[in-house]
């Protein structure tokens, strides 16, 4: 199926690693030119001459949890490419706990990083697309958290990624009239580079036993679905969510999917 993305700009914020680097490349693979932000500097540079090999890549040291820093990248992105057709904001994290709980400055942090990045990333790329005859696309990475409430180190990312998903349908109403879609992606339990680093082989064990699909993703697995939202392809659809999670936690027994008659 041809996407008719081909000669598109796609930004793609938090493309450093994991999903949003998987989500940069499908973009330009799909023959999107494509910019990155990330807060790290080494990182960025990593990231971008990798993915150069693919393609036409743009890329700037930013902290999407600052408006300012986001304006700026935006106007620089619309400097090199003309036009911007697709923002991805593929921001978060669990933040930090104490062990007598969250500090006021923890809240801030978790909520700067999951929320306000979300909210400045569709206000700027709205601000972007409104010039366009053509509208666009803005996709949140939310998580499947969103729907299933996690206990421990996810106390509030859970929350915040619902809110997220929340604030995708507000501003899939608020941006309509000007042809920009607003959709988010629910992500299940996928192999990134911080999943590897933190998570306890016995969890991502159990984790795989309450997945249909028997596995955790590949984060080509999310990037496709996002991609195929910002497409013609997806030309009717806005103001909602997709779920990729592989089938996790949709069914008490999913141990019966393997199960011999």
């Amino acid at each position: 199926m041809d996407l008719m993305l081909r000669g598109k700009t796609a930004v793609v914020v938090g493309a450093s690693k994991g999903i949003g680097y998987a989500t940069a490349e499908a973009f330009l693979k799909e023959g999107c030119r494509v910019a990155i932000c990330c807060r790290t500097e080494s990182e960025l540079a990593s990231a971008s001459s990798s993915l150069q090999a693919f393609g036409d890549v743009y890329a700037q040291t930013v902290d999407a949890t600052s408006l300012s820093q986001l304006e700026t990248f935006a106007r620089s992105v619309m400097d090199h490419f003309g036009e911007i057709h697709a923002w991805v904001n593929n921001v978060g994290g669990v933040g930090h706990r104490g062990e007598s709980g969250y500090s006021e400055a923890d809240v801030n942090q978790v909520v700067k990083m999951n929320f306000n990045s979300a909210v400045f990333g569709c206000q700027v790329a709205g601000a972007c697309m409104k010039q366009n005859a053509d509208g666009g696309s803005i996709i949140t990475i939310s998580s499947l958290a969103a729907r299933c409430p996690t206990a421990g180190r996810s106390t509030l990312y859970g929350p915040l990624k619902a809110a997220v998903r929340h604030l995708a349908v507000t501003y899939g109403a608020e941006f309509a009239r000007w042809k920009i879609r607003v959709n988010s992606v629910l992500p299940g339990f996928t192999a990134t580079p911080a999943v590897a680093k933190t998570i306890p082989t016995l969890e991502k064990e159990r984790v795989r036993e309450r997945t249909l699909l028997g596995r955790m993703a590949d984060p080509m697995e999310i990037a496709k679905p996002v991609v195929f939202l910002c497409s013609e392809a997806a030309s009717y659809i806005t103001a909602t969510s997709l779920e990729v999670s592989g089938g996790r936690e949709v069914v008490l027994n999913p141990e019966i999917a393997y199960l011999t008659n």
